[in-house]
């Protein structure tokens, strides 16, 4: 708290307005002659919950003023330093109410630390200062910053649930100040942790947390929530005809994978522009592998019996990671800010070359949407989780409404031509050889003839009839 007060000219009605509400979590009325030491626990209790309003001088709902404006000043500037770390509020404010001196100490919300008195931890709930439970605790310090779950090591963890061939990658890929100790960079990057054995009572290195998600060897032992699924639907909306893939691995072999699964899945093509070919996907690569990377490094692990969820659909793909945004970062301020809730994770995918250090990639999935022509993403929070959409090249919406699966046609090696036909087939039944000339213009008769014969040889088409009178329809 800073060294001095100021006098505010506060509306009667405010000081009323905040004597008639009962006391609560934001609102507490203390004596004049509150010990300091209770003082101090009602304002760390507040910092550590949502803040709120000190008003000195009131007994109950009565007000009694202050006669010693000076002393009440330093009393309240000893209680927050009798906090730990100690408090730094705004400046008490003095004001008159009914003939009476009131002070009134604001404690902010948001603070960055969690507050002790006495080694005590201390939160507000309803009209009590309320000792934190040490779960609670360990949220709320993991929540602020002041500790980081991927940094902690689950008790009965051993070098043993690493896999040693992970980390030898991992420390070739980093170069020669990894491989020439790789136990050591991993410990100075937060990977393990050094522990007193408790048989031998030497130290030994240990897996944190982050060492498990990383290196690990059975990863749903210890993390079960680490999961993300994935699912394609045929439509804009879910429905009963879907496709699903479950992943349980470390982060790295995790986004690998999705990435891959997302790829394989979305739509994609190409066009001639002139001379030239394009080759297009339904989203920008770079913008999808950001909102996957993104929901693996700064999701809440703490929150367990919920996954990461990736949702393809025909116009659009939504990413939800569970947990808020962490920290300091706010819809509003999402671009600019930078906060990692993971910290230790963030830079060993860094040094994997998934995800850059600084940052979330916002700014770069904005940038990359910009250059495709498409949308910005869309972000919302929800209850307890986070929500990337974007939204993609809406193409023909053919393939989901007809329940076609055309990423199972391209791994049968069929080209865009020959999905464009099927897909023609599934809306009009019969497809002609001059159909197939409207749909690919620039291609010749000739290649046009073969992939049609491809397709009846793969046993897709039957043909009817014979020379210029014949058609194809699905077999």
């Amino acid at each position: 708290m800073e060294q001095t007060s100021k006098v505010m000219d506060i509306h009667e009605q405010a000081i009323t307005d905040l004597l008639a509400q009962a006391e609560g979590e934001r609102v507490v009325c203390v004596r004049a002659n509150v010990r300091p030491i209770d003082l101090a626990q009602t304002m760390a209790a507040m910092a550590n919950a949502s803040g709120g309003t000190i008003l000195i001088g009131v007994r109950g709902r009565q007000v009694e003023g202050v006669a010693d404006v000076d002393a009440a000043r330093a009393m309240a500037f000893d209680a927050a330093l009798a906090c730990l770390p100690p408090l730094v509020l705004p400046l008490p404010v003095v004001v008159t109410h009914n003939g009476a001196t009131l002070l009134i100490v604001t404690v902010p919300s948001g603070l960055p630390h969690v507050y002790s008195v006495g080694g005590t931890y201390l939160r507000r709930e309803g009209s009590a200062n309320v000792p934190l439970a040490p779960d609670a605790l360990r949220h709320l310090l993991i929540e602020r910053g002041e500790t980081s779950w991927d940094r902690m090591a689950p008790p009965d963890a051993t070098l043993a649930d690493l896999d040693a061939e992970k980390i030898a990658a991992y420390a070739r890929r980093v170069g020669p100040i990894a491989e020439a100790d790789p136990l050591a960079f991993l410990l100075r990057r937060g990977c393990l942790m050094q522990r007193s054995g408790t048989a031998t009572g030497k130290t030994e290195f240990v897996p944190t947390n982050a060492g498990l998600l990383l290196f690990g060897v059975e990863i749903e032992r210890w993390f079960p929530q680490a999961e993300v699924t994935l699912v394609r639907y045929q439509g804009r909306e879910m429905s009963d005809a879907f496709l699903r893939e479950d992943i349980r691995d470390t982060l790295p072999e995790t986004a690998r994978r999705a990435e891959r699964w997302l790829i394989e899945h979305m739509r994609r093509g190409s066009r001639m522009i002139g001379l030239e070919r394009e080759d297009w996907t339904q989203f920008p690569l770079g913008a999808v592998r950001e909102a996957l990377i993104n929901a693996l490094a700064h999701r809440d692990y703490t929150i367990r019996g919920d996954s990461i969820r990736v949702l393809l659909f025909s116009d659009r793909l939504e990413c939800y990671s569970p947990g808020r945004l962490p920290g300091h970062v706010t819809l509003q301020n999402l671009v600019e800010e930078r906060f990692s809730r993971n910290a230790t994770l963030v830079q060993a995918l860094a040094d994997l070359g998934l995800i850059e250090r600084l940052g979330y990639g916002i700014d770069r999935m904005l940038r990359q949407m910009a250059d495709a022509g498409l949308p910005p993403p869309e972000f919302r929070e929800t209850t307890a989780g986070f929500l990337v959409t974007l939204y993609g090249r809406t193409g023909d919406d053919r393939a989901d409404a007809g329940g076609a699966d055309v990423a199972a046609w391209r791994r049968m090696g069929l080209n865009e031509r020959q999905i464009a036909a099927l897909l023609f087939l599934a809306e009009h039944q019969r497809i002609t050889n001059r159909d197939m000339q409207e749909l690919a213009p620039d291609v010749s008769a000739e290649t046009l003839r073969r992939d049609l014969v491809d397709l009846v040889e793969r046993g897709l088409l039957l043909r009817v009839g014979d020379k210029r009178g014949a058609y194809y329809i699905l077999k």
